[in-house]
């Protein structure tokens, strides 16, 4: 089971726990100064499970009719992975946060798979941004992500 999700004004600068585990630590962020009603939850804690439920309820701060993410990854402070993907566009869109109002209560459940990546022992920064527009400009959301992998996954 997730646990009980409820929904935090978040104060922006303070991190907020994840999870940790013998093999794993998360938190995370915001990027901005502004506070947010978000949150998030991912089980189980663990780098070896191939496979993260994750569960996750946000209040956005605009419509979401366009949405794309970017995904930073650092690995011992040397950029390790750069990724980013139109979610939403405004058409045909096959992602249940597309057309989320703003003030309306978003929630879901999904899957994170994790075995395709092998994940050294180490520090990772990650930094996932969500823009309203394809000109990384006009920030909808943005979270940096610290990760701790205490062990060998290989």
């Amino acid at each position: 089971m997730f646990g009980l999700l409820f929904f935090i004004l978040f104060t922006p600068g303070v991190s907020e726990f994840l999870c940790a585990s013998s093999d794993l630590e998360l938190s995370y962020t915001f990027c901005d100064s502004t506070a947010h009603t978000f949150t998030f939850n991912l089980t189980p804690c663990s780098m070896n499970k191939s496979v993260w439920k994750a569960a996750l309820t946000w209040i956005p701060r605009s419509d979401i009719t366009f949405l794309k993410i970017v995904f930073n990854v650092w690995y011992e402070g040397a950029k390790a992975l750069h990724w980013k993907e139109i979610l939403c566009s405004g058409s045909d869109d096959k992602y249940s946060v597309c057309g989320t109002l703003k003030g309306e209560t978003f929630s879901t459940v999904f899957d994170i798979k994790g075995s395709r990546i092998q994940f050294p022992k180490g520090n990772y920064n990650i930094i996932l941004q969500g823009f309203s527009d394809d000109s990384d400009n006009n920030i909808l959301v943005c979270f940096n992500f610290t990760m701790i992998v205490k062990q060998d996954t290989f």
